[in-house]
């Protein structure tokens, strides 16, 4: 699905199932305007799901390791052990297809937040971010100021990539900022987990939830999603209620957690 709606794509396949019966009854106008009716009446149902979708999506706070109000606090000492397990910035010149630009992107504006956390140097991030959103060429990032603010997926950003036919890259990328956070929160638990609440990460299962169901749907009429839906699946066993469920849960799940992150990144590498 190349710059077109879904909404315009499960068209197609439903028109004729829609408009097959009693055809020597009808005349050519009666089937055009059954098949508008239908036609409206489906792209409708297929928006209001995904717009829903949305909407509780950007009511959910992002993750603490992202979050700009100082809910993570490193003190002198730890800011001077620098992270060692963000991506190698090398790991945009891999990204060969549309999607996987978009993946990295994300990820990778995931990872310069971590790093101005740590009062690391970012340079580099912003070039690197650049490339790629010139590359990408997604006049939607215009709803967020610039691409750097792509990995919050605004319902602004949603609007926008859904008007701009771009609405399947949307989920990739609320995916691959999904699964940085959760890599970057596995590498330090013991810190990072310490600024969740129990609401918090009840917000982490119900986030996984409604990304798998966007792209589940979207597989239907974009089959080269089918693979990101297997990335992120084995992350459903993340089902914590409370912060203490939740890190005992990322423990055991960290080496899935990596091998998601791979996926998305490095996908058909």
């Amino acid at each position: 699905m190349k710059k077109l709606t879904v909404f315009a794509v499960a068209i197609a396949a439903m028109t004729f199932a829609a408009c097959g019966g009693n055809k020597t009854a009808q005349t050519a106008e009666q089937t055009d305007s059954v098949k508008s009716f239908e036609q409206e009446q489906i792209e409708a149902s297929i928006k209001m799901h995904f717009d829903s979708i949305a909407s509780e999506l950007s009511k959910l706070k992002q993750l603490p390791v992202v979050q700009k109000d100082g809910t993570i606090a490193l003190t002198k000492e730890e800011k001077q052990v620098k992270p060692d397990y963000l991506l190698d910035l090398a790991v945009a010149d891999n990204a060969m297809t549309l999607s996987e630009k978009y993946r990295v992107l994300s990820a990778i504006e995931v990872d310069k937040e971590l790093a101005k956390l740590y009062e690391m140097p970012v340079e580099d991030y912003d070039k690197v971010i650049a490339k790629l959103a010139a590359d990408i060429n997604d006049p939607s990032f215009k709803a967020v100021d610039d691409a750097s603010g792509i990995y919050e997926a605004t319902e602004a950003l949603y609007d926008a990539m859904n008007e701009n036919g771009r609405i399947n890259y949307f989920w990739q990328i609320v995916a691959a900022s999904l699964v940085e956070q959760l890599y970057i929160t596995s590498q330090n638990t013991d810190k990072f987990v310490s600024a969740f609440t129990d609401e918090a990460a009840a917000n982490v299962t119900f986030r996984i939830i409604l990304i798998q169901d966007a792209l589940t749907r979207l597989t239907e009429y974009d089959p080269e999603l089918a693979p990101v839906v297997e990335a992120i699946e084995p992350l459903t066993v993340l089902n914590a209620v409370t912060v203490e469920e939740f890190k005992t849960q990322l423990a055991e799940a960290k080496d899935k957690i990596a091998a998601s992150r791979d996926a998305l990144v490095n996908l058909g590498k």
